[in-house]
């Protein structure tokens, strides 16, 4: 199940075959998380393709690094945000490269870990924050400061939960009498909320609620349209950018943008993936964490 003893890459082989990496090539990793897409990309592109990886999660970001110590200099990791991007590669002088992957999953390192407040699956303090070492608000603090009507928007927004209204409301009466600070506390709370006739069948109840939080603390729908802007002007003509994303949302506007890319006047992409690419059944039986990814993939005109 694993590459170098860690974590498993998502779609790996489909992102090797958009991607297409070469001898030679200059290849940026967006999303460099614990190394397993990157690890690919350098062996692929042996002897002298050169990988530029960033994340925002500096606790995973060591991870990589020992991982890809292997390949010496034909690497270079940064702690930064993908938001920035445009900005990352002024400063450091990176020029353009011949293939961009944006991985925006989660790391099963990250879910598993019950302190950063990712999964309900273990409980742990509401946090969230992909870079805890920043000054952003974490997902306890957002469920002591917001009112009833923001925290709807988010849920609504940013997980379409059916019962927004009722969990916000739940949420605002009992930070009354106590704060919400576990990840166990909020999960029994969203239960208690929602009808037990209308719990879903394939999820747990609470995920839609910890997916809304997560984005809202991190901002990631935001940030995604950031760095996919900086991103199309870091790309070489004929280069490639790969985008895997894993809720609607997210695809939603990797889509857009991507067909957007392609009508422009003149186009600035031709699109790979006219459908995104999902995983075999093989995958998802071996890795069930990916039975939500969806690929997409476009060539610089």
């Amino acid at each position: 199940m694993t590459i170098g003893e860690l974590h498993v890459p998502v779609l790996l082989t489909e992102t090797l075959d958009a991607l297409r990496p070469h001898a030679g090539g200059r290849y940026l990793d967006a999303t460099v998380g614990l190394g397993g897409h990157a690890e690919a990309l350098l062996i692929e592109s042996a002897p002298a393709g050169h990988l530029y990886g960033i994340d925002r999660d500096a606790e995973t970001l060591v991870l990589a690094k020992d991982r890809l110590r292997q390949f010496g200099d034909r690497v270079e990791l940064f702690q930064g945000d993908f938001a920035m991007l445009g900005a990352i590669a002024t400063e450091n002088g990176w020029g353009s490269f011949d293939g961009i992957l944006f991985d925006l999953g989660f790391s099963s390192f990250q879910l598993d870990d019950a302190s950063r407040g990712f999964s309900f699956m273990r409980d742990g303090p509401l946090d969230m924050r992909m870079d805890r070492q920043g000054s952003g608000m974490s997902a306890a603090d957002l469920l002591a400061r917001l009112s009833e009507r923001e925290l709807t928007r988010i849920l609504q927004d940013y997980s379409e939960e059916r019962w927004a209204r009722r969990i916000a409301a739940r949420i605002v009466q009992d930070r009354q009498t106590q704060p919400l600070n576990s990840t166990a506390q909020l999960a029994r709370l969203v239960a208690s909320a929602v009808p037990r006739r209308a719990w879903p069948r394939r999820i747990h109840v609470a995920t839609r609620t910890f997916q809304a939080l997560r984005i809202a603390v991190n901002d990631e729908l935001a940030r995604l349209i950031r760095g996919l802007q900086d991103a199309i002007e870091l790309l070489a003509t004929g280069g490639r950018i790969c985008i895997i994303s894993f809720h609607s949302l997210e695809d939603r506007i990797v889509k857009e943008t991507l067909r957007g890319w392609a009508r422009s006047d003149p186009p600035r992409v031709h699109l790979l993936t006219k459908r995104p690419v999902v995983p075999t059944e093989r995958e998802i039986e071996v890795n069930f964490r990916a039975r939500s990814a969806k690929l997409r993939a476009a060539e610089r005109c």
